[in-house]
């Protein structure tokens, strides 16, 4: 790709370049028209002595002056077609640029061409960077998250993650960002946890480079020469490479018996029904005839069911949570649904009731 070339300074009034840089990009990544740039100009000036560009600028043969200048000095510094760069700070050049901005509204002065030069950009996902470094200076400063292990913040990973499942629900698109950075920082800080562990450590590095490994390995169909046409193709190839990856001895193997009880239900009628095995449900006392009535598990008039009452309940419902399964649909998320409705008719019947 042809750069354009840098414009050349008025002849009499010269340019002043201020040069941005990222740091989230490595030093010395810079963009041709910032090189091409620095190498013509006849001076580059920066106050930042631990800019972290200046030893690639030296290495390149950029000479680079470690000063600070006033804008009436840069403007003087430009007459007759020089060219001065600034290579901004961290903290940006405020004071500088409020100084010309005030030179130039004077309209007595003779303004150099002022110029914005970004020598680098932000890739996709640099502010991840910005989370990590975050993340390090809040686990070494402050108490409360210095002391922070993994079973302690266990209960808020299920927190986030349910708020994420409602704010989607809701269909709130600022709640959704909102709740993806609060599930985004439980990943972060465990990581960050797991980087302090005396005998096994593993960073935030290490967490990224084995999806990112098993991502690849389970799309072949897009980083590989394998074809995959339909969603079931694809979920059929995932299952296969799971299976051969995870090596199980059983099919409830990686199966978490602390999610809620309809998940669980129909995680296992998943596995059950895609290896195709033929395994037969608990039966309640009653049979299933009157699955959907409370007076069948014993439940109306008693404030304390039976231990009986509780198996066939939970018999019924795991029936329910099977058909559901096999039918297509998600048990957990239909009996959310179903309870939001009965909420709102909660809420409905309290206004009635003043």
């Amino acid at each position: 790709m042809n750069a354009t070339p840098a414009p050349a300074p008025s002849p009499a009034t010269g340019r002043l370049v201020l040069l941005t840089t990222s740091h989230r990009v490595a030093p010395g990544l810079l963009s041709w028209p910032a090189w091409q740039t620095l190498r013509e100009a006849d001076r580059v000036l920066c106050a930042d002595l631990a800019h972290p560009q200046l030893p690639y600028f030296r290495e390149a043969g950029v000479s680079v002056e470690q000063v600070s200048a006033s804008a009436r000095e840069l403007v003087d510094d430009c007459a007759g077609g020089r060219t001065i760069v600034i290579v901004s700070s961290g903290e940006g050049e405020s004071a500088l640029t409020d100084g010309l901005a005030r030179l130039a509204g004077s309209g007595r002065e003779s303004m150099p061409d002022l110029e914005l030069l970004p020598a680098s950009y932000d890739l996709p996902g640099a502010r991840l960077l910005d989370l990590v470094q975050v993340m390090d200076r809040v686990r070494a400063e402050c108490p409360w998250t210095r002391e922070q292990t993994h079973t302690g913040l266990a209960k808020y990973g299920i927190e986030e993650a349910y708020e994420l499942v409602e704010a989607i629900e809701e269909g709130d698109r600022e709640e959704l960002r909102e709740e993806l950075g609060d599930v985004l920082l439980q990943v972060v800080f465990h990581a960050r946890i797991a980087q302090d562990d005396p005998d096994e450590p593993f960073s935030i590095d290490d967490v990224a480079a084995a999806i990112v490994d098993k991502l690849i390995h389970r799309h072949p169909h897009v980083f590989g020469d394998d074809t995959a046409e339909t969603p079931a193709e694809v979920e059929a190839h995932w299952l296969r490479t799971k299976a051969v990856e995870k090596q199980r001895d059983s099919l409830t193997e990686g199966i978490p018996l602390g999610q809620p009880a309809l998940a669980l239900a129909a995680k296992l009628a998943s596995r059950v029904r895609t290896a195709g095995l033929q395994v037969a449900l608990p039966q309640p006392a009653g049979g299933f005839d009157a699955a959907d009535s409370a007076d069948s598990a014993g439940l109306t008039g008693s404030a304390e069911p039976s231990r009986t009452a509780d198996s066939d309940l939970g018999a019924r419902l795991l029936a329910l949570a099977v058909r559901a399964e096999a039918a297509g649909a998600d048990p957990e998320t239909a009996l959310r649904a179903a309870a939001r409705t009965y909420r709102d008719a909660i809420l409905a019947a309290e206004v009635r009731a003043g």
